[in-house]
């Protein structure tokens, strides 16, 4: 066999350079639909682009300024005093401190970012920085639109192994924008987003876990809330920044929706 000869069955290596130009924006209508279809069938290739989309919007959020995705420019200048170049690496050492706090427990949230927690408060986890990542995204906050619902629900379906339905939120004033593929805990996962009139968006979060319970329970980051719970072996989470009581009032609806039993909850 050749040096250059790959076995089919082994899957490619991610290309990390259109992987980036996929996260910035920067690739043709064309070169994206590729990404996207090796995004859903490789999830080394869709951990990496949620790494790389986690750390834009933690950058974002520790500097308060959007994340410039220009190139970056080396200027050549003059030699600098050793003394401004000491204070120089010092404020480097404070940033990288901060960079380390935002990035580190996302990163542990991650698919590949460092240890995960199993089983519900896992999935949890899991939807909430897919809330924090996907829906500041303007031009694609989701893969597939809501005009397409029908192959939505019948791609993700298909993905997940098991029948999926998209619940409707319409008398809480938010509308379907869509929905994608992530990499979950023990297989792939869906994300469905809405979006009201305001702009304000809720995602909800299903995947499959092994684990089964009734329990109906609050998770918390920030100014986000994640009602999560688990039915029939099902694990499904609604995400947002409003207030825990309208959230909660939401997630119970969706809950019976989907075939449920909130009433079980305590």
């Amino acid at each position: 066999m050749r040096h250059d000869d790959r076995d089919p069955a082994v899957p490619k290596p991610p290309d990390l350079q259109a992987l980036s130009a996929f996260v910035d924006g920067e690739l043709p209508d064309e070169a994206r639909a590729a990404v996207l279809e090796r995004l859903v069938q490789d999830p080394q290739a869709a951990a990496q682009v949620a790494d790389w989309r986690a750390q834009k919007s933690a950058l974002k959020a520790l500097c308060g300024a959007p994340v410039i995705d220009e190139p970056a420019f080396i200027v050549v200048r003059a030699p600098v005093p050793w003394w401004r170049r000491v204070g120089l690496a010092a404020c480097w050492l404070v940033v990288g401190a901060g960079l380390a706090l935002v990035l580190g427990p996302l990163a542990s949230h991650l698919p590949g970012g460092g240890l995960l927690d199993r089983g519900p408060m896992g999935f949890a986890k899991r939807a909430d920085v897919a809330y924090a990542v996907y829906t500041p995204e303007q031009r694609h906050p989701v893969e597939v639109a809501a005009s397409e619902e029908k192959h939505l629900i019948t791609w993700l379906s298909k993905r997940l192994n098991r029948p999926l339905s998209v619940p409707s939120l319409q008398e809480y004033g938010y509308s379907l924008v869509g929905g994608r593929l992530l990499p979950g805990e023990a297989g792939p996962a869906a994300q469905f987003m809405y979006e009201n009139q305001d702009g304000a968006r809720l995602t909800l979060y299903v995947t499959g876990i092994p684990d089964d319970e009734t329990a109906f329970r609050l998770f918390r980051d920030g100014n986000r809330r994640t009602f999560y719970w688990v039915s029939e072996h099902m694990g499904y989470a609604l995400s947002g920044p409003i207030s825990e009581g309208k959230l909660r009032e939401i997630a119970i609806d969706v809950c019976s929706d989907l075939g449920g039993k909130p009433e079980s909850w305590q």
